[in-house]
């Protein structure tokens, strides 16, 4: 069964090249293309989508504000922003708002359906250089809470390369363990703080 998709996205031409894109690859579906947010709850209500593709400047209701929506009525679906916007802001708001992974649209076009396969899997897909001000964000402005010691020195290790924009295949490499070892760190690291995704993971194992 192909993964069902939903993108916002206020620019026409663009919104249709990316559909056309994730389309072509067969893991996946588009079940609806959206050019503003202002239904985002009755849309997604209908179409169940797994993943959603969200834009911040969007007329009307903005792309983070219907992620908070989003996340408040479906906390099983995935997030990724595609967006121009690569201030510390903006990059913050949206991860403290859940989504799960942050894209420019300078990204080049192949790894969207990539970074969808990533998030599927528990990943955090970003641009390299939004994970490197996210690195900064953590390394600056927060500091391990006491849920952090309920994690293994190696789940720790995993959980600070994942949310610092490291794949599963960069995790693997760096600590010299399979992808698989990566992805069953991933997952016990999700049960014992009982969340979803990595951005919610983050949030709970660390604070401002």
């Amino acid at each position: 069964m192909k993964t069902e998709i939903v993108i916002y996205e206020d620019n026409a031409f663009l919104r249709q090249s990316i559909a056309e894109l994730i389309q072509e690859d067969g893991r996946f579906r588009v079940t609806g293309d959206f050019d503003n947010c202002n239904q985002v709850i009755s849309q997604l209500q209908k179409l169940h989508p797994r993943v959603v593709l969200l834009d911040i400047g969007l007329p009307g209701l903005s792309g983070l504000e219907a992620l908070k929506g989003i996340k408040a009525h479906f906390p099983e679906i995935d997030v990724i922003m595609l967006t121009v916007f690569e201030d510390n802001e903006n990059i913050f708001e949206a991860i403290c708002a859940g989504a799960s992974g942050y894209l420019l649209k300078k990204t080049p076009p192949q790894k969207i359906p990539e970074a969808i396969e990533e998030v599927l899997h528990g990943g955090a897909p970003m641009t390299s250089s939004i994970a490197r001000k996210v690195l900064h964000l953590f390394q600056n402005n927060l500091r391990p809470s006491k849920e952090l010691d309920r994690l293994g020195p190696r789940e720790q290790e995993v959980l600070q390369l994942l949310t610092s924009g490291h794949s599963y295949k960069m995790i693997a490499q760096k600590c010299q363990i399979t992808v698989e070892t990566v992805r069953t760190h991933i997952k016990r690291i999700y049960e014992k703080l009982q969340v979803h995704s990595a951005t919610e993971a983050a949030a709970k194992a660390f604070r401002k």
